[in-house]
């Protein structure tokens, strides 16, 4: 049997069947029993279905006017979708407080294997005797013993390589000295350093290649290291020849005046020039002149080409 319901009375409108508080008849039924003749306008009885029962309408106590205040809206229920649940149901965990958490865990865990480790080891020597607690002593003594031995071969040896590289660099720094000394006197290698600046002026063309070789040697004497005439670098084969006025060094032509520029020791090359007798007064008696002019930074760039090397050959007995 299908469930009839019954049209709402429009709202402002007062029920026939309320009542004000104030006024009871004396016909009225109790809320909780409603005669068989009797049905409210809102509430239709269904003899098959049991349900809650509704009560009767009330009059409103803040006036007779018949406004009624509208009742509260039930609560959402969890199964009807109102409140705000979480897409995954639960919340997400913090990925750094999981990491921390794994950290700690395997920490506790180490040590807890370490602090059983360490008990077993400990409870194993005190079940041991004497004996063999002296036993292991002096096996862990030779052990010490051992290591100290292995550890102090080990710093001899970086001792000895210290010192071989050490000795290696003084040699090979030794080295490279006396082939650079070697390239400034063959006229190899360029040379800067203090010494003189000397011109010796011709002007009567009768300086000849001897009072030339004479300056040279007399340089050498006073502790000379190299030197060059114009642009020539002289070296240990040097060969001055020619006529007064056309002076050759090694084959190149060189003229007056010659400008000598040598290194060494300024004053010990000067007096050396100037002593009676000797190279200045030798180019005075031929009507020229000697400048000398010491400087600390002569340089000496003119290089000498390297000689081709010759060999000996043997005699086939011809």
């Amino acid at each position: 049997m299908g469930r009839r319901s019954d049209p709402e009375p429009p709202e402002g409108d007062t029920p026939d069947t309320q009542t004000p508080d104030h006024q009871t008849p004396d016909h009225q039924t109790p809320d909780h029993q409603t005669p068989d003749h009797q049905t409210p306008d809102h509430q239709t009885p269904d003899p098959q279905t049991p349900g809650p029962q509704t009560p009767g309408p009330q009059a409103d106590p803040a006036g007779a006017d018949g406004v009624r205040e509208p009742e509260a809206a039930d609560p959402p229920s969890a199964g009807d979708g109102g409140g705000a649940t979480p897409a995954g149901g639960r919340r997400r965990r913090d990925p750094v407080a999981a990491l921390l958490i794994g950290v700690l865990t395997l920490l506790l865990g180490f040590a807890f294997a370490v602090q059983v480790r360490s008990t077993d080891t400990d409870a194993q020597l005190a079940g041991l005797r004497e004996e063999d607690l002296v036993r292991i002593l002096d096996d862990l003594s030779a052990r010490e013993d051992r290591l100290r031995q292995e550890i102090s071969d080990q710093r001899a040896a970086l001792s000895q390589l210290g010192s071989s590289d050490s000795a290696a660099a003084a040699a090979l720094a030794e080295a490279e000295q006396r082939a650079e000394a070697l390239g400034v006197l063959n006229g190899t290698v360029a040379a800067r350093g203090p010494g003189l600046e000397v011109v010796i002026r011709d002007p009567a063309d009768r300086v000849t290649a001897g009072v030339v070789l004479n300056a040279v040697q007399e340089l050498r004497g006073a502790g000379a290291e190299t030197m060059q005439i114009d642009d020539v670098r002289i070296g240990v084969s040097s060969a001055i020849t020619g006529e007064p006025g056309a002076l050759e060094i090694d084959g190149e032509p060189v003229e007056a005046p010659y400008v000598i520029r040598v290194i060494g020791s300024p004053q010990d090359m000067a007096t050396a020039l100037n002593i009676p007798g000797g190279v200045s007064a030798t180019v005075n008696q031929r009507r020229g002149e000697v400048v000398i002019a010491p400087s600390q930074d002569v340089v000496v760039d003119a290089l000498r080409p390297l000689d081709t090397p010759q060999y000996a050959e043997p005699d086939d007995g011809d």
